[in-house]
């Protein structure tokens, strides 16, 4: 029907458009109808007038030609809104557009259809902001998305987009994912440039997508990865990430693989690792890899350090506006400012530079190519999706002042620069779960071919039945995920 969005995933919204069983055109009508009507609060800004008049002559041959999607509110737009999802930012416009948008649209073909919702400078998993208010999970509209790519996951498992853009500095690609049952793939540190005008914090985040399968995000690096000389620490170029899809198999057969619950001393809902445990015995199953105990998979802590860095980056967007825009802040940016006001110093800078170093000493030994393994599967969060206007839990079941406990299962890939993906695996008291992952760097064809395996033997709803009421596998029985080839060769 094409008075609602499309309910299956972008690649086959492609191959209706190139059947003509549809246009660029209806679907971006539809889409909008469906944001116009939808609780989910997922997008703070819609460009109607030119995405209608690129829809209009888009071009389906290409990748992703036609499809609407949405902007990560964090990603460049020229000409949008530039605000961080700050109230002192909100005057702020855009005067480059990022080179991952710009390739996604020049490349690809995609449409433009608007910005999504983001947590405050992605500094927390949780979409409520003063400025655009409290963004929903689709699958229970009383709990979050998560963050800082909340607006994109909700938008992708809510039935209003088939794909959006995500970045993900300490998860906030895979954490989203994990609450929205989508495919979330963090990949190698640089693998898509953040340029134009690239800056690097504390040298944590990693761009992509929120998708609905497996071969949407394939295809999505296949359009987008590849070095840029204004981010001189992007990746060189990678091509048949699509191509290769359940080819791989071979390649997975006998790795090694160290299954862990507690990843970054994190502490996990026992009702939602039964649910993982029992998922990550199927994958070992299938893909024949080799469960190895034993491993020590201690991890030095690194958050403190990590949240001054941060901070100091914030407090420099906000330059002269702080400390008088404290009220204007959310709870979570104003007082991580305020408690790390003052701690930057050399002193401070050597001790995170040497903690950074163990993690990377850590991470090496566990990965390590004769006595390490090969992948490690752990959550990629500690429990279901919490609620949507906060506060953050403490762990499964609480709230208060351990908060640090989310985010700690996806941190470490961060701050190391591994690959690592978050697959939909089941569902907790009718929320969704995610089996997180991660592996060596460069080895992100292997998770995908990983998550393939999953999405081939254990298919996941592509959308949440509870709120868009379209539970779609529209167009993804009917073809391979080889069919399309290499999608820029």
């Amino acid at each position: 029907m094409g008075d609602v969005p499309w309910s299956g995933d972008a690649c086959s919204l492609v191959e209706a458009f190139r059947r003509g069983d549809r246009s660029p055109t209806e679907e971006l009508e539809a889409v909008y109808a469906a944001i116009d009507a939808s609780p989910l609060n997922a997008f703070s800004h819609l460009d109607r007038e030119r995405a209608t008049l690129a829809a209009g002559v888009a071009d389906v041959a290409l990748p992703f030609g036609g499809v609407p999607i949405g902007v990560k509110e964090l990603d460049n737009v020229a000409g949008w809104p530039h605000t961080e999802a700050s109230v002192p930012l909100a005057d702020r416009i855009a005067t480059v557009t990022s080179t991952m948008v710009h390739r996604a649209r020049d490349v690809g073909g995609a449409v433009l259809a608007g910005q999504t919702t983001a947590s405050e400078f992605g500094g927390v998993n949780l979409t409520r902001t003063i400025l655009h208010g409290v963004t929903r999970n689709p699958w229970q509209l009383d709990r979050t998305p998560g963050g800082s790519s909340g607006g994109s996951a909700a938008a992708v498992a809510g039935g209003l987009i088939t794909i959006a853009t995500g970045g993900d500095g300490g998860g906030s690609i895979r954490i989203p994912a994990g609450f929205c049952g989508l495919v979330g793939l963090k990949g190698t540190f640089g693998r898509i440039p953040r340029s134009p005008e690239a800056t690097y914090g504390n040298l944590t985040v990693s761009i992509g997508c929120l998708s609905r399968s497996v071969r949407d995000t394939a295809r999505w690096f296949d359009v987008c990865n590849g070095h840029d000389a204004r981010d001189p620490l992007s990746l060189p170029r990678v091509d048949g990430w699509e191509r290769t899809l359940g080819t791989l198999g071979d390649h997975l057969d006998g790795l090694r693989v160290a299954v862990v619950a507690d990843w970054g001393a994190a502490t996990v809902s026992p009702d939602m690792w039964e649910v993982l445990e029992q998922a990550s015995g199927a994958l070992i199953g299938d893909a024949g890899l080799r469960r190895v105990e034993g491993i020590d998979p201690g991890l030095p802590k690194m958050g403190a350090a990590w949240s001054i860095s941060g901070m100091i980056a914030i407090a420099a967007e906000l330059g002269d506006a702080w400390p008088a825009c404290a009220d204007d802040l959310t709870p979570e940016i104003r007082d991580g400012l305020v408690r790390t006001e003052g701690l930057y110093s050399a002193e401070a800078r050597a001790r995170i530079e040497q903690r950074r170093m163990e993690v990377n000493e850590a991470m090496a030994r566990i990965f390590d190519p004769v006595d390490g393994v090969d992948l490690v599967i752990t959550a990629s969060n500690p429990d279901v999706a919490f609620a949507a206007d906060g506060p953050l839990p403490s762990e499964f079941g609480g709230v208060a002042a351990g908060a640090r406990n989310n985010g700690r299962l996806t941190f470490p890939a961060n701050l190391h620069g591994n690959p690592a993906i978050s697959i939909p695996a089941g569902e907790v008291d009718g929320l969704p779960v995610g089996l997180q992952v991660i592996g060596r760097h460069f080895t992100e064809p292997l998770l995908l071919e990983l998550a393939h395996l999953v999405e081939r033997n254990r298919p996941w709803p592509l959308t949440a039945s509870s709120t868009a009421g379209l539970v779609g596998t529209q167009g993804l029985d009917s073809m391979s995920p080889t069919e399309f080839g290499a999608t820029t060769d």
